[in-house]
């Protein structure tokens, strides 16, 4: 969320912001309610310090025994009006905070302005293999090869759902511990293990809620949310905590299952692994000090970057425009790999730093040295998201005779087997 106190003094700055995110928010709406609340709180003040100067003055006349009963008549009348006005600031305070729960973070500076087709690639590394042989999309070889089951979730669930079997579920538990290894060994991250159910604090906290309320799966009984990244329980760990300065960055890793009700809703990329409603992910979150968060969102793009390097996935990061950026994110970097049987770039990895509006909502500070509590900073990235990134895999090392090679860097994961047949 953004400081009240920053809309006030720059609307043109908001408004420029919700058209570049493509947001919709009722911003005019807001700058009336905001002048009205200041005519209602300017009134109230105005009638509180004349009550107060008649109290006194009727306490005065009690001492001197004289007739009070017109001031205080006159002081009845006022305070009846004080009450309106303040169930009239209510109203209009709680009409205004439902109009900046809906304001998107600000697009940072280096960020493009456009569209998807705005987006900037940064840089490339790897090139994108080539085949002697006509390489099969993952639906195809993994079938064949039994690793991948796109039929009896349907039975079980219904759309948008996968099942992997014997050697897959095995690559992708590999790839699941390959990764949470690599962060805390070498990056340096603390590995946690997050409950898969949020509460409603915990959706606003990180700005899924109130906009995206009807693409999450909601727990109706409880009010309870299957959480659509592990970025929401993680984040959430230090909300309405104040951190010791010297305590900062902290970085925290953690598997989950992801599950969004969007994800089946759009109208392409939906066969296979590409789009599904429960899927897992790799997360990567910190807290970070205000003055180096952008240094830290680098090295955390860094962190996902190695994982595709070691795997030896050509990919491609991108500086997203600010029509694709996410509604909380302030600059966001997108890792795609190469996959070459749908020949398509798969977005596997967002890297993005929210500034300090993700710790607004859930109220994260950390106590400087001066004793001054502030706003950190919270960046997440996820490293990876499985589902593209084995697509990723089964079709970069499929072999010309239809089995599917482990990548060196997995195979201590994988008790043994060194290809699937």
């Amino acid at each position: 969320m953004l400081d009240l106190r920053f809309v006030r003094a720059k609307p043109d700055v908001v408004r420029e912001a919700i058209a570049n995110k493509n947001e919709r928010v009722e911003f005019d709406a807001y700058t009336t309610l905001d002048e009205r609340r200041r005519a209602l709180l300017k009134e109230a003040e105005t009638l509180k310090n004349q009550r107060n100067v008649v109290s006194g003055e009727i306490a005065q006349l009690k001492r001197d025994k004289q007739d009070a009963t017109e001031k205080i008549g006159a002081m009845r009348a006022v305070s009846s009006r004080i009450k309106e006005l303040d169930g009239d600031l209510s109203a209009v305070e709680a009409d205004i905070q439902n109009i900046l729960r809906r304001i998107p973070n600000i697009p940072h500076e280096s960020v493009p302005i456009g569209d998807e087709s705005d987006n900037e690639v940064i840089r490339q590394w790897g090139e994108t293999p080539e085949a002697d042989f006509e390489r099969k999309p993952h639906w195809e070889i993994g079938e064949a090869l039994g690793i991948l089951d796109f039929q009896r979730p349907g039975k079980i669930t219904g759309s948008n759902y996968t099942l992997f079997k014997g050697s897959g579920a095995r690559l992708e538990r590999a790839l699941i511990q390959f990764m949470l290894d690599l962060h805390t060994d070498k990056h340096g991250y603390t590995e946690i293990s997050p409950p898969f159910v949020v509460n409603r604090d915990s959706m606003f906290g990180t700005g899924q809620l109130p906009k995206m309320e009807d693409d999450m799966y909601r727990i109706n009984e409880d009010d309870l949310f299957l959480i659509p990244t592990a970025e929401v329980p993680v984040t959430n760990i230090h909300r309405d905590e104040i951190i010791p300065e010297e305590e900062l960055p902290i970085r925290y890793t953690a598997y989950s299952p992801c599950f969004r009700r969007e994800a089946g809703s759009y109208g392409r990329d939906t066969r296979g692994l590409t789009r599904l409603h429960q899927f897992d992910k790799v997360e990567m979150v910190k807290f970070v000090h205000p003055d180096v968060s952008y240094d830290e969102l680098e090295t955390l793009v860094q962190d996902a970057e190695e994982v595709l390097q070691l795997l030896n996935l050509p990919y491609r990061v991108l500086n997203l425009a600010s029509g694709d950026l996410s509604f909380s994110a302030a600059k966001c970097y997108d890792l795609e790999a190469w996959a070459p049987g749908i020949e398509r770039w798969q977005e596997v990895s967002s890297c993005s730093n929210f500034d300090d509006f993700q710790a607004r909502r859930a109220d994260i500070r950390f106590r400087a040295k001066s004793g001054k509590s502030q706003l950190v900073h919270t960046l997440n990235g996820s490293g990876l998201g499985l589902p593209r990134t084995l697509i990723c895999i089964i079709e970069r090392y499929q072999t010309a005779d239809g089995k599917v090679r482990i990548p060196d860097v997995l195979l201590p994961y994988m008790g043994g087997i060194t290809i699937i047949d």
